[in-house]
């Protein structure tokens, strides 16, 4: 049992440090993601000197069965492909230009509507591409302005992570959990939406709270209405409908006995061909295709496999096991404190490697559900809570520091904090009730 404790410990120490000292390293033009390069070592090393063999391992990530890691990888990068191409047809840049120009005296007005912008796309799409393809728009525009970015960035950042709890597409860890409860598309809308819309409601308000003296301020008339981005309407319309028509085929995936990785594997393919065509017809070159598959976060991949071969080491020595009874008490959980562990548990340990540990936790609780909930609840809020939360905060502060926007961290969990506790309490309540 000592090996894949100590192995565990050590990767999740040494990838907390990457991600927070150095999570990328270049060789040439090549950008390589520290964090999961170490995972992967440390999933090298469970399958040297503990109990998970190669073939355990193997069959752990291929067997059929909810729980395989492929399907769920499968699903997420089709989602993202989709929106991603959105993105590269101008979309979410042609909305912020929108939000901004009707709004240029600044101030609560721009907040308010910048974060309900942001709680929609979030919503239907994906909250690390959301976070990605809008912070350039802030930097940009505050930059102009003269007013301070730092209130619609943290903006921007908590609700993308709040209201990703809405759809089980909007969080890769809401598509682990949920798929290894067997939870379908429609039973995880009808339970989350309320919890959602009230933890949304909440962190609004906590953060127009912390920020009203700061939106007092007034936009600067210069260069304020110019335009950041153009759009490709018949490539953005295209990827609009092919999207709508993806969540529609999720939502009804138990009546056309399709599986849900499979609808968007699909999908994605489809407007991948469609691009391809259209491409070539009026560019004459494949390059734009070429660059969008290029975007598509395929770090996640490695990470994710090597984190389920940790996780099946301290399983197989019986380490979830203890886990799981010091954390539930006669078979049953107290979810609303989960929801609190969990988004701890993601700042330790990041909330795609959280959302693996705790499926095995959960498994066999006689609430399994409200557990898996909780966890959910935890996964996504507690991504706002450090910037090690979410591979989406580590990303997201890269883009801050080429626009030389600094925020210490110190300040970003004073923020954090400060949401996160009132919404899971909000969210779990919400649960609860429902």
């Amino acid at each position: 049992m000592v090996a894949p404790v100590i192995i565990s410990a050590l990767t999740i120490l040494s990838m907390v440090l990457v991600v927070l000292f150095k999570p990328y390293i270049k060789i040439g033009r090549i950008r390589l993601g520290l964090y999961w390069l170490v995972c992967l070592f440390g999933a090298v090393l469970m399958l040297i000197f503990s109990q998970v063999s190669l073939k355990d391992a193997w069959q752990g990530i291929t067997k059929q069965s909810a729980v395989n890691p492929l399907k769920i990888l499968a699903l997420f990068l089709s989602m993202t492909l989709l929106s991603i191409y959105l993105g590269d047809a101008g979309f979410f840049y042609l909305v912020a230009d929108s939000v901004f120009a009707k709004n240029t005296n600044g101030g609560k007005k721009l907040f308010i509507l910048l974060y309900a912008t942001v709680a929609v796309l979030t919503t239907f799409t994906s909250n690390d591409i959301v976070i990605l393809t809008f912070t350039p728009p802030i930097c940009i525009f505050c930059k102009r302005a003269k007013i301070s970015p730092i209130p619609f960035l943290i903006a921007e950042f908590i609700a993308a992570n709040t209201w990703s709890m809405a759809l089980v597409i909007g969080n890769p860890t809401n598509i682990y959990l949920a798929q290894t409860a067997g939870i379908t598309f429609w039973e995880y809308l009808s339970t989350m939406w309320l919890p959602t819309l009230v933890g949304g409601m909440i962190s609004l308000a906590v953060l127009l709270l912390i920020f009203n003296k700061t939106l007092q301020q007034k936009v600067s008339n210069s260069e304020k209405s110019e335009k950041i981005a153009t759009a490709d309407y018949p490539a953005m319309i295209v990827a609009l409908v092919v999207l709508a028509l993806t969540i529609i085929l999720l939502a009804i995936s138990d009546i056309i006995r399709v599986e849900s990785w499979l609808i968007c594997v699909i999908m994605a393919g489809v407007l991948t061909i469609f691009n391809i065509v259209y491409d070539l017809i009026k560019y004459k070159t494949l390059l734009k295709v070429y660059f969008t598959f290029r975007k598509a976060p395929y770090e996640l991949i490695p990470f994710l496999l090597s984190m389920f071969v940790i996780v099946l080491g301290l399983e197989s020595c019986n380490f979830t096991s203890i886990l799981s009874k010091v954390l539930i008490t006669n078979n049953k959980i107290d979810f609303i404190s989960f929801g609190y562990l969990s988004a701890g548990a993601s700042n330790l340990l990041n909330n795609i490697p959280m959302s693996v540990l705790f499926e095995k936790i959960i498994n066999g609780c006689s609430n399994n559900n409200y557990a898996i909930y909780g966890a959910i609840v935890g996964s996504n809020i507690g991504a706002f809570i450090t910037p090690i939360g979410a591979l989406a905060g580590i990303m997201w502060n890269k883009i801050l520091s080429d626009y030389e926007v600094k925020i210490s961290f110190a300040k970003f969990i004073l923020y954090g904090v400060s949401v996160a506790i009132p919404t899971i309490l909000a969210t779990t309540l919400t649960l609860l009730i429902i």
